[in-house]
C-alpha cells in the first residue's frame, strides 16, 4: 500500500475512533404537569462514561463512572421520570439554579436606586431564583453535538423581563461537554437587555459510592478556601470574611465529612451548609482553579471541581429525608453533597462591600462562568 493510501485509512480509521468516543442520544423524557414534553440526552465517552442531562432544569440527571475496579455506578442523585422532578421529593437534584442561587435577604434587593421583590421562598428570604417559574422548573431548549472528540448539549433558555421579580429580560445558555478525560463541563452564558442580577450554578448531588448509598460522611473532601462567608440565623452572609482555621470548615487538609459535622448540628446550618472563599492566587478574572477534591476511599472514585468563579457552596445533604429516587434507592439524611460554584450569597445586597463578589450583569456585558466535574479514581 501507497504511504498515501495508509494515511488517508489512518486519518479514516482515527475519524472513526473520534466519532465512536464522542456520542450523544436524545429520546422523550415524559411532560410536565403542562403537558410540555421534556427530551434526555445521554452523552457517552470513549472510556464507556456516561452523563444523562434532562431539559427540564437544563439539568444532570445522571453520571455513571467506574471505580478503582472497573465497577461502574450513577454517582449523582435524581428521578426516573419528569414526575419525579416535579415533585415534592426534588431538592433541587441536579438542576441549572437562578436566575440567583443562593440566598437573597429578606427576598429583595436595589439596583440602580430602585428596588425589587422576589418570591420569599425560603422563610423571609428568597431561594434559587424563586418559587413556579425559577430556572430548574421551566423546559429549557436542547441542542446536542459531538465535535472534536467530545459530545454535549447546548441548552438556550429565554427568561422575559420580570419572571420571578428579575428585571431585564435575560438569553442564557449552559452548555454540557463531555471528554474523553472523564472531564464533565459545565459553561454558563447570559445577557439581559436591562440592568440585573445573575448568579447560576448546578445543585448536583453527589455520592461517588453511589447513588442512594447511605451516608456522604465517609467521603473525604478538601477545599481550596482559607476563609468562609459567615451567616445569621437565617442563613444570609453577614458580609465578613471569616479564617476557617481552628473551625469545623476547615478542609485545607482531606478530612472526613464526618469527622466534625456534629459540631455544626445545632447551629442555623444544621451541619455543612456553607459558602467557601476559594483560593485564587494569582489567577485572574475567567481563569480555573481547583475549589475542591472528594474521594470516596471505598470505591476509589474522585471528583476534583475546578472553575473560575470566587466560591463554592459546600452542602452536606442535611435536609435529605428519605425521599425515594431512581430505581427506588432512599436519599436519606446526609447521604449525598453538592459543590456549587457561584458568586457569594446574597451579593445583590452587599454590592460595594469591600472584597465582595460583583453580581451584576448590565445590557452589553456578558455573564460566563465554567465549572468542571473531573472524575477519576485512586487505587
Amino acid at each position: 500500500m501507497r504511504r498515501s493510501a495508509m494515511l488517508l485509512v489512518s486519518l479514516a480509521l482515527g475519524l472513526c475512533a473520534q466519532t465512536v468516543s464522542a456520542k450523544v442520544t436524545e429520546s422523550d423524557f415524559g411532560k410536565t404537569k403542562a403537558g410540555v414534553e421534556v427530551k434526555k440526552f445521554e452523552l457517552t465517552n470513549k472510556n464507556g462514561m456516561k452523563v444523562r442531562l434532562s431539559s427540564r432544569g437544563a439539568a444532570l440527571i445522571g453520571v455513571d463512572v467506574p471505580d478503582r475496579d472497573g465497577n461502574v455506578a450513577d454517582v449523582v442523585f435524581g428521578f426516573d421520570d419528569v414526575a419525579g422532578y416535579e415533585s415534592d421529593a426534588n431538592d433541587y437534584f441536579g438542576c441549572t439554579t437562578g436566575r440567583y442561587a443562593n440566598r437573597i435577604a429578606k427576598a429583595k434587593f436595589t439596583l440602580d436606586g430602585k428596588e425589587y421583590k422576589l418570591a420569599a421562598n425560603n422563610g423571609v428570604n428568597h431561594l434559587h431564583g424563586g418559587k413556579t417559574e425559577s430556572l430548574d422548573k421551566v423546559v429549557w431548549t436542547g441542542a446536542p453535538f459531538e465535535k472534536d472528540g467530545v459530545s454535549g448539549v447546548k441548552f438556550s433558555y429565554t427568561s422575559p423581563d420580570g419572571q420571578e421579580g428579575y428585571p431585564g429580560k435575560q438569553d442564557m445558555t449552559v452548555t454540557f461537554t463531555l471528554n474523553d478525560k472523564n472531564e464533565l463541563k459545565i459553561d454558563y452564558s447570559a445577557k439581559s437587555d436591562k440592568p440585573t442580577v445573575i448568579n447560576l450554578t448546578n445543585h448536583a448531588y453527589f455520592n461517588l459510592g453511589g447513588a442512594g448509598s447511605p451516608t456522604i460522611n465517609d467521603h473525604v473532601l478538601k477545599l481550596n478556601a482559607d476563609k468562609y462567608t459567615p451567616v445569621d440565623d437565617t442563613l444570609i452572609t453577614t458580609g465578613e470574611k471569616a479564617p476557617v482555621e481552628g473551625t469545623p470548615l476547615d478542609f485545607r487538609t482531606p478530612t472526613a465529612i464526618g469527622k466534625r459535622v456534629d459540631e455544626l448540628t445545632k447551629t442555623s446550618a444544621l451541619g455543612y451548609d456553607h459558602n467557601f472563599v476559594i483560593n485564587r492566587g494569582d489567577a485572574g478574572e475567567g481563569e480555573l482553579v481547583e475549589a475542591a477534591k472528594l474521594v470516596d476511599p471505598k470505591s476509589g472514585r474522585t471528583l476534583t471541581v475546578i472553575t473560575d468563579q470566587p466560591g463554592i457552596q459546600f452542602y452536606g445533604g442535611n435536609f435529605l429525608k428519605g425521599n425515594r429516587g431512581k430505581g427506588g434507592k432512599t436519599y436519606g439524611h446526609r447521604s449525598a453533597c453538592c459543590l456549587e460554584t457561584q458568586v457569594f450569597p446574597d451579593s445583590p445586597n452587599k454590592q460595594g462591600l469591600e472584597g465582595w463578589t460583583d453580581c451584576v450583569l448590565r445590557p452589553g456585558d456578558e455573564y460566563k462562568h465554567t465549572c468542571i466535574y473531573a472524575f477519576g479514581v485512586e487505587k
